[in-house]
């Protein structure tokens, strides 16, 4: 039973019981109850701060061992980065060397990824530096993978075209030259025979009676057959071959034919005869190597029908500076 209160009353000089309205109760009452509640949350704000609950703790070890594992994982990304630069590398020389094909760019293989951000989501995590760098480079990996895959489909296409692209390539002498007797001027600057100025001789030269056997190098399509070409102008009778995979070989200042324009020859097939026709100071051959439209050093071919020492004996006799005959 709640005690009754008195309060003395001067004027009256006597004793006047106290009474509490029901305002002032329920302030009493809500002014407890907030305090109790607030420091109810401060302690379990400061039990929280220097306690974990066995959740919290659970909760801590999961991400812990999940930074662990993307630490692990970015590590492994790294290893297999160089393994597949490894492979980029062979495969690009397999392009060069085997082929003779232009390896795939850097700036294709390295591109990165424009546009938005792809990875706003993963920035609100409390390790997301670690995470969006883990994901980066998978997505680049991943991406570089996919060409590679794509580049082993070209592979695998050319090396079942290998077989034909070693008998179109220009691989043998184009007149018989036993002994190399008949090896003349090279690719190189030369004494022009004529103009008397030097000039760039960008093939090689064959001395031949007129009238030898000319044979085509490499398989292939007569693309031309005539003299009249403007383009060829001192070349006299010219006789081009397309071989296809990038190849063209130019036969210049002939007697004659065998072949004509569109017609499918096979390496060894005799296609015209030797002449001097056009600007040329003696029965020869003038041969041209094109590879991709610009000319090379014919005898980087002559490797099917000569041993390493004819080779080099080759090398040495086109060499020597001195006049061409065209």
């Amino acid at each position: 039973m709640a005690k009754i209160k008195y309060k003395f009353n001067p004027e009256s000089l006597s004793y006047e019981r106290v009474t509490i309205s029901i305002l002032v109760k329920l302030k009493r009452l809500f002014t407890y109850l907030f305090s109790t509640i607030g420091l109810a949350m401060l302690i379990a704000l400061l039990f929280l701060q220097y306690y974990e609950s066995p959740r919290m703790k659970t909760l801590s070890k999961e991400n812990q061992r999940l930074q662990t594992q993307y630490e692990l994982l970015y590590k492994d990304l790294g290893t297999l980065e160089k393994v597949l630069d490894e492979i980029q590398q062979r495969d690009d020389n397999l392009y060069r060397v085997i082929f003779e094909a232009d390896p795939i760019p850097s700036s294709i293989r390295k591109a990165g990824f424009g546009g938005t951000n792809k990875y706003s989501q993963l920035e609100s995590f409390s390790n997301s530096e670690l995470v969006i760098r883990t994901s980066k480079k998978l997505d680049i990996l991943s991406k570089q993978a996919y060409i590679q895959s794509k580049s082993y489909d070209e592979v695998l296409k050319m090396a079942l075209d290998k077989e034909k692209m070693l008998a179109s390539v220009p691989a043998i002498m184009p007149i018989a030259n036993k002994d190399l007797t008949r090896t003349a001027s090279g690719f190189a600057f030369r004494m022009h025979p004529i103009y008397k100025i030097w000039k760039f001789h960008e093939g090689q030269d064959f001395t031949a009676p007129t009238g030898t056997e000319i044979y085509a190098t490499g398989d292939g399509v007569v693309e031309e057959a005539s003299g009249n070409k403007r383009s060829r102008s001192g070349y006299g009778q010219c006789l081009v071959i397309n071989h296809g995979f990038g190849y063209k070989t130019l036969y210049a200042h002939l007697d004659g034919f065998k072949v004509k324009e569109g017609q499918s020859i096979k390496r060894g097939d005799v296609i015209g005869y030797v002449g001097n026709t056009g600007s040329s100071v003696g029965p020869h051959l003038h041969y041209e190597v094109h590879k991709d439209g610009k000319t090379v050093d014919p005898t980087f071919f002559f490797y099917k029908d000569l041993s390493p020492e004819e080779y080099e004996k080759m090398i040495a006799i086109s060499s020597n500076v001195g006049q061409a005959f065209d």
